[in-house]
């Protein structure tokens, strides 16, 4: 919505058992669905094939996607392990390679936003698959910085703290409330902070900023 206010045409993504929300929220935002499972091995090319085919290329790309898989190290399974990592950090690696291989694709001065976490940053019990994708994500944006420069763009990445959103909504009431309490404002960040930012790092006023991780967490070290 942030994106959209500031004059994107939002090309919005998401599982196609999330097709009919999905369509509601690029119908509000003027923008256009695109119903993709970004873990499907074929889904880097549709996605680059959609994005030539019917916009001639993109400016900014938001990698959002994330789920939680959440137990004690010493009871998660591979499988569990496995789709956190699939969706958190494998996608976008995969997505953003295939951009960069594309030809006319990403266009000139593009900006990649990728959202990581302070679970990424200091760590969570209970979330070892979670954390460490996130921390992924900080050393994917890291180590590609320096070939996004060479083409004029911008890889940064996002690491919010407790953050009220559906996902956390599923958390323990007592973890919701430790998250709410120790952040400085006394409140959980709403989804608009981190928003603001990623808008800000999407603006080509932001080229002197490449491969960061801006904290959005009120002081606090508790991801989401």
């Amino acid at each position: 919505r942030v994106l959209a206010r500031d004059g994107a045409h939002v090309v919005a993504v998401d599982v196609p058992a999330a097709g009919q929300s999905l369509a509601e929220v690029a119908n509000e935002v003027g923008g256009t669905a695109l119903q993709l499972d970004i873990t499907a091995a074929d889904a880097p090319q549709r996605l680059v094939t959609h994005l030539r085919e019917r916009h001639g290329g993109v400016d900014v790309v938001v990698h959002n996607a994330g789920i939680t898989r959440d137990k004690l190290l010493v009871n998660m399974d591979a499988a569990r392990w496995n789709s956190v990592m699939a969706v958190n950090l494998q996608a976008q690696l995969d997505i953003t390679a295939a951009l960069l291989a594309a030809d006319g694709v990403l266009n000139a001065d593009a900006r990649v936003v990728c959202v990581s976490s302070q679970s990424g940053i200091a760590g969570n019990r209970g979330q070892t698959n979670y954390a460490a994708s996130k921390a992924g994500i900080i050393g994917m944006v890291r180590s590609w910085a320096p070939e996004f420069a060479g083409r004029g763009a911008t890889i940064n990445a996002v690491a919010p703290g407790f953050i009220v959103t559906e996902m956390t909504a599923k958390m323990p009431f007592g973890t919701r409330e430790v998250g709410s309490r120790i952040n400085s404002l006394q409140q959980g960040g709403l989804p608009v902070d981190v928003a603001e930012t990623i808008a800000w790092l999407s603006q080509p006023g932001s080229g002197g900023v490449n491969g960061q991780v801006v904290r959005v967490c009120g002081q606090s070290m508790l991801g989401a």
